[in-house]
């Protein structure tokens, strides 16, 4: 029965995910913010181990993930993006073990302050702006058997520019599936919602009425902006846990991502974990139709975990990602604390 449990949690997300991966819509999403990863440790194995992924840092890629860790949990991350943008993502979660763990995140993307150019002055008027792009997260995650973990998230997408802006609302579901051997079996559906479409004040504009008289008024014209997508996936994933002794340990992972707008990819991620307490960490990520088109490829990092004696664990994570195209590779540091058994 449980087995029947999951397999049928699979297939209806793989069947939901079934127009996924035409190749006319590629490149027409954007709220691209979604899309980029958090949590030290999930980047530096290139996001791999969502399947085996456990605590508040598997909100973003598994939220079936969350209710698999006994203890409730804090998350504070900050990665230095492409073009100077920064990412800073906080999530804290509370696992109730009858009722199941609730998790709330928050994304936020820092563009910095970009000055007001106009007609009248194209290099700018003197004052500046600053975009906001933020994804706000709910999260259920429940224990269906000792074996079987499920979750949902909900999500509130926004991005201001000045008075303009768009909203979408977004799920992402998600299974994993533990055999007592180590191996792990994961997938999600992620970011399925509505259509997004900018609207507000800004873009208002004064143009001369067609047709009219010497020293008619100018009419105020507001254009019709097109809507666009929210850039959705499905993944599935084997993820396989080694014990060397009771104080080492190696993870594998490896994960097939589908995508709606973009190339299919495939990731691969490795750790081991010294002493209970030190990880190191690589993770290989590439696009399957063009394998040499992604920005990104190799990713490394580490982590100290330190447990106390009591109900207290406290975590520190840095990863490299490696960035093509662009001058600066991506740095990532995220720290976790937890309570609970």
């Amino acid at each position: 029965m449980k087995r029947i449990v999951a397999l049928c949690l699979l297939l209806v997300i793989a069947a939901s995910l079934a127009s996924a991966g035409d190749t006319k819509r590629r490149g027409t999403a954007g709220a691209q913010e979604v899309l980029i990863p958090v949590g030290a440790r999930s980047i530096a194995t290139a996001g791999a181990f969502f399947p085996s992924m456990t605590g508040v840092e598997a909100i973003h890629y598994n939220p079936a993930g969350l209710s698999a860790s006994p203890y409730s949990e804090a998350m504070f991350n900050y990665m230095s993006y492409i073009a100077d943008i920064g990412v800073s993502y906080a999530a804290v979660s509370a696992n109730f073990a009858d009722i199941g763990a609730f998790g709330v995140s928050f994304k936020a993307l820092a563009f910095g302050d970009i000055p007001v150019t106009t007609v009248e002055f194209p290099d700018g008027n003197g004052t500046t702006f600053t975009p906001g792009y933020y994804v706000l997260g709910l999260t259920y995650a429940r224990t269906i058997t000792d074996r079987v973990s499920a979750g949902v998230t909900f999500k509130m997408v926004r991005e201001e520019i000045m008075s303009t802006s768009a909203t979408g609302l977004a799920l992402d579901f998600g299974v994993q599936y533990r055999f007592t051997s180590g191996l792990s079996l994961g997938a999600a559906l992620r970011n399925i919602g509505t259509d997004m479409k900018y609207g507000g004040g800004e873009l208002q504009t004064s143009l001369p009425i067609s047709g009219g008289a010497p020293g008619t008024a100018e009419g105020s014209y507001t254009p019709e902006t097109e809507a666009f997508q929210i850039p959705s996936n499905f993944e599935i994933g084997v993820s396989y846990r080694y014990t060397v002794d009771a104080d080492n340990l190696l993870n594998f992972g490896a994960s097939f991502r589908s995508n709606n707008t973009i190339q299919d990819e495939m990731f691969f991620g490795a750790e081991y974990k010294a002493l209970n307490i030190l990880s190191l960490r690589a993770g290989y990520e590439t696009f399957l139709q063009e394998a040499g088109s992604s920005i990104n490829g190799l990713n490394l990092g580490a982590g100290v975990d330190y447990r106390t004696d009591g109900n207290l664990w406290f975590a520190f994570d840095y990863a490299w990602r490696s960035v093509k195209e662009f001058p600066t590779d991506n740095h990532v540091f995220t720290v976790k604390i937890g309570f609970g058994e």
